[in-house]
């Protein structure tokens, strides 16, 4: 069993990052549903470890990828599917892996370099877990846990806003978090930079979200934010590389991972920043308002 596992990894580490990707996605959002193959029982008991590879496949019902194809194409609809799910468990430790694809993109420079970035990154995470459960000594206990998916934060006429998010558990936790927003209508991929007239805006919000790290401490003894003056963590401020999403009420949303602001046991933190702080700095309302 071990090296029927090991094959399995290292066929899944060759897995070549297709320059095709988006024509794969959209071949499996067609693809008629099949009948499932039957699965070896010797395979499906073994407590020591569980292997599971799907590519190219997506993860909604035969009835609803059948009611999908046979909706007539009235204007294009853009979607994220799951492309990749990746599954194991051994010696005390679990990894959940699920890569998402973007289908849908007329733009297919931009959709293959986002599919291309989401399964690279999933490959890399993939192979720091096995790394790091080949290291251990016979008989020893990993004690690790790793979740790596997708959040669709907001779908509508105007914007696609996903978030790729990694949660691992060894000695601590954390979570860290990657997030993509793309204008629906024009094609492209939004940046913090390119929703403002100029770079005073990273200023204005530093500023505000250091107003509300100290509003949330003082109404909340139990929440804790790096922002003092005399602390050498101290938040000074954001950067135009900062991690940002747009949310179904067109409000800016800045979001920091585990460590990044405050304690780890605040986990991941986000800060809604009120548009009227913004109004004259940004480049028009279709996005932010």
């Amino acid at each position: 069993m071990e090296k029927k596992l090991k094959d399995l990894r290292e066929e899944y580490l060759k897995i070549p990052i297709p320059k095709e990707l988006n024509d794969v996605v959209q071949a499996a959002l067609n693809e008629k549903p099949r009948k499932k193959p039957r699965v070896g029982r010797n395979i499906l008991v073994t407590a020591a470890a569980a292997l599971l590879i799907v590519t190219a496949s997506v993860n909604i019902s035969p009835a609803a990828a059948k009611a999908m194809s046979d909706i007539p194409i009235v204007e294009k609809v853009i979607k994220v599917i799951t492309f990749v799910e990746w599954k194991e468990e051994a010696n005390n430790s679990s990894a959940v892996i699920k890569t998402p694809a973007i289908s849908g993109l007329e733009n297919k420079q931009l959709e293959d370099s986002l599919n291309e970035k989401y399964l690279s990154e999933s490959k890399q995470l993939y192979k720091e877990f096995t790394d790091s459960m080949s290291k251990l000594k016979e008989g020893e206990k990993g004690n690790i846990s790793v979740e790596s998916g997708y959040v669709i934060l907001t779908d509508n006429e105007t914007i696609l806003s996903v978030q790729r998010y990694t949660d691992t558990i060894s000695a601590s936790s954390s979570t860290e978090s990657q997030f993509d927003t793309v204008d629906k209508k024009n094609e492209v991929l939004l940046t913090l930079n390119s929703l403002f007239k100029d770079d005073r805006y990273l200023q204005v919000i530093s500023e505000n979200i250091k107003e509300q790290m100290k509003r949330q401490m003082a109404e909340d003894p139990e929440k804790i934010y790096w922002v003092e003056d005399d602390d050498f963590t101290a938040f000074r401020g954001i950067d135009e590389n900062q991690n940002f999403y747009i949310n179904e009420d067109g409000k800016l949303v800045i979001a920091f991972n585990s460590y990044e602001a405050a304690p780890g046991y605040m986990g991941a933190v986000e800060f809604i920043i009120p548009t009227k702080v913004l109004t004259d700095l940004l480049v028009g309302d279709q996005y932010i308002h």
